[in-house]
């Protein structure tokens, strides 16, 4: 390989076992911490900067600025070093103290966000990464939650690499729905394939989308503090296209956290804590029927564990919390 870049992508797809044991049908991890940035994030990084290179949009000493969880500014930050930008993040503060760490140790400049405001706040990462914008000289907003080339990234690379790798025999695809860009690319791309296949989000308890795709009304009343990193929104990103969607479940931080847990102590996959949540969910659906025996299933797990050492897997973390002992108990 000429750079870690050309690392990104083709991903494997992992058969399940012990963690799947009592659902029926057969189960496949789409393993994104595979990615040499850890993480899903990593394919709309490099599509979103080398599109705006093409358009002439970014050129040497430019700046990157994005507002992130972590995940996505990471995956700036390593391409921007090799590519000779600057990159500028705005984090929520749900991002771990790992995960701000990483993202200084790879040159990013870092701003650190309330979670607690809403959208609209001035100081809300979506603000802050506008004001930062307007603050450095030739720099661009990927604006991931707003960019059509979120879901493009996903249409053109995960969705056929699943549909690859399942021999198109997949029926359901789970994946949890943050700035949509990745359920939308690859559920546009499947369904095209073949309309038949279940594309089922994951989203957050305090989270509006899975009412929104329900009633197509913001429910101000569901939007509430949760732990879940990556995952849901308090507004309505339009990189998500419902289209594509077929229903959405809400998991709860306690459930996701310990099936994280159960994922890396069982398959030996070391899972961040969206993953989960997606397992979380295949659990709820499989109580009311949605598998069959012969169902194929693929659960999209985003990012990796070492994300997380200092919630989920953490001991202490897990008892501030208040969460009990399931799957994976704490000692």
């Amino acid at each position: 390989m000429n750079s870690i870049v050309d690392l990104i992508g083709d991903t494997p797809l992992i058969k399940l076992s012990k963690s799947v044991e009592p659902l029926d049908g057969s189960y496949y991890a789409k393993w994104e911490g595979a990615n040499p940035g850890h993480s899903i994030k990593d394919r709309i990084a490099l599509y979103i900067i080398e599109k705006a290179e093409k358009m002439g949009l970014l050129k040497p000493g430019s700046t990157i600025v994005e507002t992130t969880s972590g995940n996505t500014g990471f995956s700036l930050a390593m391409i921007a070093i090799k590519k000779g930008y600057r990159c500028v993040l705005a984090v929520n503060s749900k991002a771990s103290e790992d995960k701000i760490n990483m993202l200084r140790a790879m040159n990013a400049l870092v701003w650190v966000c309330p979670a607690k405001v809403s959208a609209g706040d001035p100081n809300s990462y979506y603000n802050v990464a506008k004001h930062l914008t307007k603050k450095f000289k030739d720099a661009i907003y990927i604006n991931q939650y707003f960019n059509d080339l979120n879901v493009e990234a996903h249409y053109k690379t995960t969705g056929p690499e699943i549909w690859n790798q399942t021999a198109g025999k997949i029926t359901h695809l789970i994946a949890s729905s943050g700035t949509g860009g990745t359920i939308s690319g690859v559920g546009k791309y499947l369904k095209e394939k073949n309309p038949n296949i279940k594309v089922i989000g994951v989203d957050a308890y305090g989270s509006v989308l899975k009412k929104y795709h329900e009633t197509g009304e913001i429910d101000p009343n569901e939007i509430y503090y949760y732990r879940i990193e990556g995952m849901g929104k308090n507004l309505i990103p339009s990189a998500t296209k419902f289209q594509y969607i077929d229903k959405y479940i809400k998991v709860d931080d306690e459930n996701s956290a310990y099936k994280s847990r159960l994922i890396s102590s069982s398959e030996g996959i070391f899972v961040g804590y969206t993953s989960g949540g997606v397992l979380q969910a295949a659990y709820q659906l499989d109580l009311d029927d949605e598998f069959k025996p012969n169902s194929c299933v693929v659960l999209i797990f985003p990012d990796h564990g070492s994300r997380y050492i200092t919630r989920i897997y953490s001991n202490q973390w897990m008892r501030q919390q208040g969460f009990g002992q399931k799957e994976g108990k704490i000692n």
